[in-house]
Protein backbone atom coordinates (compact mmCIF):
# COMPACT_ATOMS: atom_id res chain seq x y z
CA UNK A 1 0.00 0.00 0.00
CA UNK A 2 1.25 3.37 -0.76
CA UNK A 3 1.28 5.86 1.46
CA UNK A 4 0.83 9.74 0.41
CA UNK A 5 2.58 12.32 2.15
CA UNK A 6 -0.16 14.72 3.90
CA UNK A 7 0.42 18.58 4.87
CA UNK A 8 -2.09 19.76 6.90
CA UNK A 9 -3.09 24.49 6.56
CA UNK A 10 -4.70 25.49 9.21
CA UNK A 11 -6.30 28.44 8.11
CA UNK A 12 -9.97 29.82 8.22
CA UNK A 13 -9.90 32.01 4.33
CA UNK A 14 -11.43 29.89 2.06
CA UNK A 15 -9.29 31.50 -1.05
CA UNK A 16 -6.21 30.67 0.63
CA UNK A 17 -7.07 27.24 0.65
CA UNK A 18 -8.03 26.89 -2.68
CA UNK A 19 -4.54 28.55 -3.92
CA UNK A 20 -2.55 26.51 -1.30
CA UNK A 21 -4.23 23.33 -2.34
CA UNK A 22 -3.91 23.97 -6.02
CA UNK A 23 -0.10 24.89 -5.66
CA UNK A 24 0.43 21.80 -3.45
CA UNK A 25 -1.05 19.58 -6.26
CA UNK A 26 0.46 21.19 -9.20
CA UNK A 27 4.09 21.32 -7.37
CA UNK A 28 3.39 17.11 -6.25
CA UNK A 29 0.23 15.47 -6.83
CA UNK A 30 1.00 12.41 -4.59
CA UNK A 31 0.63 15.15 -1.50
CA UNK A 32 -2.54 14.82 0.28
CA UNK A 33 -3.13 18.46 1.31
CA UNK A 34 -5.72 18.52 4.22
CA UNK A 35 -7.85 21.68 5.77
CA UNK A 36 -9.05 22.35 9.01
CA UNK A 37 -10.61 26.12 9.67
CA UNK A 38 -9.03 26.39 13.11
CA UNK A 39 -6.41 25.44 15.84
CA UNK A 40 -9.64 23.83 17.51
CA UNK A 41 -10.48 21.75 13.92
CA UNK A 42 -7.24 21.05 13.29
CA UNK A 43 -6.70 19.45 16.91
CA UNK A 44 -9.48 17.10 16.09
CA UNK A 45 -7.84 16.16 12.92
CA UNK A 46 -4.39 15.19 14.44
CA UNK A 47 -6.15 12.67 16.47
CA UNK A 48 -7.72 11.26 13.85
CA UNK A 49 -5.25 11.23 10.30
CA UNK A 50 -3.01 8.44 10.22
CA UNK A 51 -0.29 8.86 9.01
CA UNK A 52 0.31 12.00 10.66
CA UNK A 53 0.24 14.61 8.59
CA UNK A 54 4.52 15.53 7.38
CA UNK A 55 4.14 19.50 7.79
CA UNK A 56 1.79 21.84 9.08
CA UNK A 57 1.38 24.95 7.61
CA UNK A 58 -0.75 27.45 10.08
CA UNK A 59 -2.09 30.87 9.73
CA UNK A 60 -2.58 32.95 13.33
CA UNK A 61 -5.57 34.74 12.95
CA UNK A 62 -8.43 32.81 13.37
CA UNK A 63 -11.27 31.68 15.32
CA UNK A 64 -11.90 29.32 18.48
CA UNK A 65 -8.08 28.46 18.55
CA UNK A 66 -5.76 30.58 16.60
CA UNK A 67 -2.35 30.30 15.61
CA UNK A 68 -0.36 30.80 18.74
CA UNK A 69 -2.39 29.46 20.83
CA UNK A 70 -2.72 25.75 18.77
CA UNK A 71 1.71 25.70 18.16
CA UNK A 72 1.65 26.39 21.78
CA UNK A 73 -0.57 23.02 22.13
CA UNK A 74 0.80 21.23 19.76
CA UNK A 75 4.71 21.43 21.04
CA UNK A 76 3.50 20.63 24.40
CA UNK A 77 2.27 17.08 22.83
CA UNK A 78 5.01 14.72 22.47
CA UNK A 79 3.26 12.52 20.05
CA UNK A 80 3.24 15.63 17.83
CA UNK A 81 6.14 17.72 18.85
CA UNK A 82 8.26 16.74 15.89
CA UNK A 83 6.27 18.08 12.95
CA UNK A 84 7.52 20.92 11.31
CA UNK A 85 5.07 24.07 11.35
CA UNK A 86 5.41 26.74 8.92
CA UNK A 87 3.47 29.75 10.11
CA UNK A 88 1.39 31.09 6.87
CA UNK A 89 0.19 34.36 7.47
CA UNK A 90 -0.39 37.91 6.11
CA UNK A 91 1.46 39.11 9.13
CA UNK A 92 5.11 40.96 8.43
CA UNK A 93 5.92 42.33 11.94
CA UNK A 94 8.50 41.33 13.79
CA UNK A 95 6.76 40.98 17.02
CA UNK A 96 4.83 37.86 15.54
CA UNK A 97 7.56 36.02 14.19
CA UNK A 98 9.45 36.35 17.40
CA UNK A 99 6.62 35.11 19.46
CA UNK A 100 5.87 31.95 16.74
CA UNK A 101 9.80 31.45 17.30
CA UNK A 102 9.60 31.05 21.03
CA UNK A 103 6.71 29.06 20.90
CA UNK A 104 8.43 26.57 18.27
CA UNK A 105 7.35 27.50 14.96
CA UNK A 106 10.30 25.97 12.31
CA UNK A 107 9.79 28.80 9.91
CA UNK A 108 7.76 32.08 9.22
CA UNK A 109 6.17 32.41 5.75
CA UNK A 110 4.32 35.59 4.62
CA UNK A 111 1.35 34.90 2.42
CA UNK A 112 2.18 36.43 -0.93
CA UNK A 113 -0.21 37.95 -3.31
CA UNK A 114 0.80 36.53 -6.27
CA UNK A 115 0.10 32.47 -6.87
CA UNK A 116 3.40 31.56 -8.55
CA UNK A 117 5.90 32.92 -6.02
CA UNK A 118 3.61 30.74 -3.44
CA UNK A 119 3.79 28.40 -5.47
CA UNK A 120 7.81 28.72 -5.78
CA UNK A 121 8.11 29.21 -2.00
CA UNK A 122 5.97 26.11 -1.21
CA UNK A 123 8.79 23.89 -3.79
CA UNK A 124 11.47 25.33 -1.40
CA UNK A 125 10.00 24.38 1.88
CA UNK A 126 8.69 20.91 0.40
CA UNK A 127 11.99 20.25 -0.90
CA UNK A 128 13.43 21.21 2.55
CA UNK A 129 10.75 19.51 5.12
CA UNK A 130 9.47 17.04 3.46
CA UNK A 131 11.11 13.61 3.74
CA UNK A 132 11.46 11.52 0.65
Amino acid sequence: MIVRKKILLIDDDKDDQINFCRCINEIDPAIECLIANNGMEAMLHLRTINPKPSLVFLDLNMPLMNGYEYLENLREQEVYNHIPVIIFTTSQNEDDMEKCRKLGATKFLTKPADVEILKSELRVLLDQYLPE
